[in-house]
């Protein structure tokens, strides 16, 4: 018998696939194709070559530190008489001399004291009023708030130098000119229009559904900032912390005119050195490393958090 041919309906076509068709054309390509091997090493050449300048940058950044930190362990004689990196070939020409005397000078100690009486109050009263400020921008309703928002945004292009003859005059009145808490408050007023910024951004970003599930548990808003917000913005406060420590303590302009002749902070402290001996390295290099290094500890203790803060809101 043979095989009944395939019904068809006028004006359509068999729907069955000839093998001819279903088979790849010659050439073809079936799917991605993997790199060569050629690929693959211009590949790695480059990642290694990335990597190699990187290293060499960085080196070449951090040189003037290491430079500094040798320097502060030579004697006056070997800073005088050659560089720094005759070191590497003479390690026996560190001491901890120039550390020590440093430590026993009462000016410079008083100076770090004055230092860590400005940067620690400065930078709290910074973290602790623009967390308050930047809740109630981003999830209080009150009268007039989009209006005070776009004046704080507007603080931030204000320089200091514009403020600082009408604030002497005011602190002048008020009896706090060259004084502690004078200097706090001018870091305080001039810090708080990026701190408010940085966190109403910041705590802007968190679900509504979160506050709103924990007020209908009775939480009010103060422990809903203390449990809730505060938690969250960790990342953001630490960044702000960070940045405004920084700033504050390698102020100089600030506590120049406004800070204490007689206990100036750090910075000012090593300028009257540079300008009543010129020449004494051996007191201005551990000096000087020892202002540096105190941010950084600061800045790696965070480093984590200050990282998150940074990426928050770059991705979703």
């Amino acid at each position: 018998m043979s095989r009944p041919a395939s019904r068809t309906t006028p004006g359509t076509t068999s729907r069955t696939p000839s093998r001819a068709a279903t088979r790849p054309a010659p050439g073809a390509a079936s799917g991605p194709t993997a790199p060569g091997v050629a690929a693959r090493i211009a590949a790695r050449a480059a990642s290694g070559a990335v990597r190699v300048l990187l290293v060499l940058v960085g080196l070449f950044w951090l040189m003037p530190t290491v430079g500094l930190l040798i320097s502060s362990l030579r004697s006056p004689s070997a800073i005088a008489t050659d560089g720094w990196w005759q070191v590497f070939t003479a390690p026996a020409q560190l001491t901890t001399e120039n550390y020590r005397a440093l430590l026993s000078d009462g000016a410079i100690t008083d100076s770090l004291v004055s230092t860590i009486l400005i940067t620690v109050p400065a930078t709290l009263l910074v973290v602790v009023i623009g967390a308050f400020a930047g809740y109630a921008f981003a999830w209080l309703d009150f009268p007039g708030r989009d209006w005070w928002f776009l004046l704080v945004v507007g603080l931030l292009v204000v320089p200091v130098q514009v403020a600082l003859v009408p604030v002497s005059k005011l602190f002048g009145a008020v009896g706090i000119f060259e004084t502690t808490l004078g200097v706090v408050l001018f870091h305080t007023a001039f810090g708080l229009p990026f701190a408010i910024f940085l966190l109403r951004n910041f705590f802007a970003e968190i679900p509504r559904e979160l506050l709103e599930a924990a007020r209908l548990d009775g939480a009010g808003e103060i422990r809903l900032f203390a449990r809730v917000v505060l938690p969250l913005g960790g990342p953001a406060l630490a960044s702000l912390g960070i940045f405004q420590f920084l700033w504050v303590w390698n102020d100089m302009l600030v506590a120049l005119i406004f800070a204490d002749a007689q206990s100036p902070p750090i910075t000012v402290a090593l300028q009257q050195q540079v300008r009543q001996f010129g020449n004494n390295v051996d007191v201005l290099a551990p000096g000087a490393f020892v202002s540096m290094v105190i941010p950084l500890l600061v800045f790696f203790a965070f480093q984590r958090q200050f990282v998150s803060g940074v990426m928050a809101g770059a991705v979703k």
